[in-house]
């Protein structure tokens, strides 16, 4: 099954503390960026992507992506103000080229082939599936500093990205919530309001985003190991 992509890296990077992009942070020789979008370049799958940057980055981009002498079609646009309205703007330019969209973040560096196959095989059969793991730890509903209970973790996941959906269902999705002023915090969030159910699939332990500081010292980890797997 062919997809489209779009690959979020309009994140300004606050909680990494670095006063720019950490899409630009240098992780084992190659900025984070590259690390993410290498898979999507290597998965014959991916058809088309497009990659939602900032206004005053898009000439950046664009040189970072000449230098990749690819063949596969990379669309640069720019993104909003919102992580949803960044992902309006590269679906906007998607469904011309297949019937299937994924959302993928571009601080996630670890998405491997095998969950990108696992995302396809149920999108194909349901229409809207996303990745996560179960929650490992113990979870417990806390307000002012108290605890109120303790949740069962058995029905709990912790969601990833990429997420796939059929291109039509995640525009009308986008549509209705902003005709609603509906925000919510990722693309399943829109699609459940449809009614449409959403599937899960495994995604991966290792599939963390790099978003503190402290952070990077287990993305360079994974990276080194990652690579040394694929020689």
């Amino acid at each position: 099954m062919k997809y489209e992509l779009i690959l979020l890296a309009a994140g300004q990077g606050k909680r990494m503390e670095l006063g720019r992009n950490k899409m630009w942070l240098e992780l084992s020789g190659h900025v984070l960026f590259l690390h993410t979008i290498r898979t999507f370049l290597e998965d014959d799958a991916c058809c088309r992507i497009v990659v939602v940057v900032k206004e005053d980055e898009l000439e950046y981009v664009q040189a970072m992506i000449d230098t990749l002498h690819v063949a596969k079609e990379i669309l640069i646009v720019m993104g909003g103000s919102e992580r949803q309205y960044s992902v309006a703007k590269g679906l906007a330019e998607c469904g011309q080229m297949a019937d299937v969209v994924l959302v993928h973040d571009g601080a996630r560096p670890f998405v491997d082939q095998a969950m990108i196959d696992r995302l396809l095989v149920d999108v194909a059969a349901h229409g809207a599936t996303i990745c996560g793991m179960p929650v490992k730890d113990t979870m417990k509903r806390v307000r002012d500093g108290m605890v109120e209970e303790t949740i069962d973790r058995s029905v709990l996941w912790q969601v990833q990205t990429p997420q796939a959906f059929r291109t039509d269902i995640l525009k009308q999705a986008h549509e209705i919530a902003a005709a609603a002023g509906f925000l919510g915090t990722d693309e399943a969030s829109l699609v459940e309001r449809l009614g449409v159910t959403v599937h899960i699939v495994e995604g991966s332990y290792h599939n963390m985003k790099v978003t503190t500081p402290e952070d990077v010292a287990f993305a360079e980890a994974i990276l080194q190991e990652k690579w040394r797997n694929r020689v």
